[in-house]
């Protein structure tokens, strides 16, 4: 049987609720080997930050009945996969799993999420990835989703990866039974009504909480957010290449005229 090295990461912490759900699953399937590799406290929405100006402490850790090792990371979820790479782990693994994060992450929602950050940064270390979330805030039952993981893994395991770098996951929050299936998606459009807010603090310092709400969701079946409203477990395969190459034999054209008329322009000197 094939063996899968997982390193199992998140954004909500190396004690969420998430996180120990999903490492419990992944301890009963046959042929991994896991390891748990976390920041010390919540760190959603900290997109793809690492710390370059201050120490990284990390804190072996025990949680009763877990079988894997686990490590706090004082620092961001990318960090959280760059430490365990770099340094924690004695040899790479073969998959990292992000997640369970408390929340979807939807659409454009991905270019702010720690969890989706956690994967991306393996993807960078040339190590497939799995970022996974579960479309609630409160009273979040993270059995089902985590269930889902593990039958996804134990699917790898039997059968291989079939070719994704990383794999976006978003899970309805519904009972088993009530889940309409798994569909393949595209990211959705989502857009929000930024405000911030403007306050005082006691020392009569100005400072500014952003709040703001989603304004609406794209109903399109074929995107994750569609997928969710359809009761289905959303797979978005992504990659890292953000390169428009539809542009590109424009721009090409462009820049011969721009390049002249740099060249041929006198230096501004005021």
């Amino acid at each position: 049987m094939m063996r899968l090295r997982i390193l199992l990461t998140n954004d909500d912490g190396v004690h969420a609720e998430g996180i120990q759900a999903l490492r419990r699953a992944l301890e009963r399937v046959p042929g991994v080997e896991l390891f748990v590799v976390a920041p010390e406290r919540e760190r959603s929405a900290s997109s793809h930050a690492i710390t370059l100006h201050k120490p990284l402490y990390v804190n072996r850790i025990t949680v009763p009945e877990a079988r894997a090792p686990m490590w706090s990371v004082s620092g961001t979820p990318a960090d959280c996969t760059k430490i365990a790479v770099g340094a924690l782990l004695d040899a790479p693994p073969d998959l990292v799993i992000s997640g369970i994060n408390r929340g979807p992450n939807l659409g454009t929602d991905v270019f702010y999420s720690g969890t989706v950050s956690a994967a991306i940064e393996a993807v960078v270390a040339g190590i497939p990835a799995i970022a996974v979330s579960l479309a609630a805030y409160r009273d979040a039952d993270f059995g089902p989703a985590a269930r889902f993981i593990a039958v996804l893994v134990r699917f790898i395991l039997r059968r291989g990866n079939p070719g994704f770098t990383l794999l976006n996951v978003n899970v309805p929050a519904l009972e088993l039974e009530q889940m309409a299936g798994v569909v393949v998606t595209r990211l959705s459009q989502r857009r929000y009504s930024d405000a911030f807010v403007q306050r005082r603090d006691p020392r009569g310092r100005t400072y500014y909480w952003l709040a703001g709400e989603l304004l609406g969701d794209d109903p399109d079946p074929a995107t994750d957010t569609g997928a969710l409203q359809q009761n289905l477990i959303s797979l978005t395969p992504l990659h890292l290449n953000l390169t428009d190459d539809t542009l590109l034999p424009a721009l090409r054209d462009w820049v011969g005229a721009l390049g002249e008329q740099f060249r041929s322009e006198p230096e501004d000197r005021a």
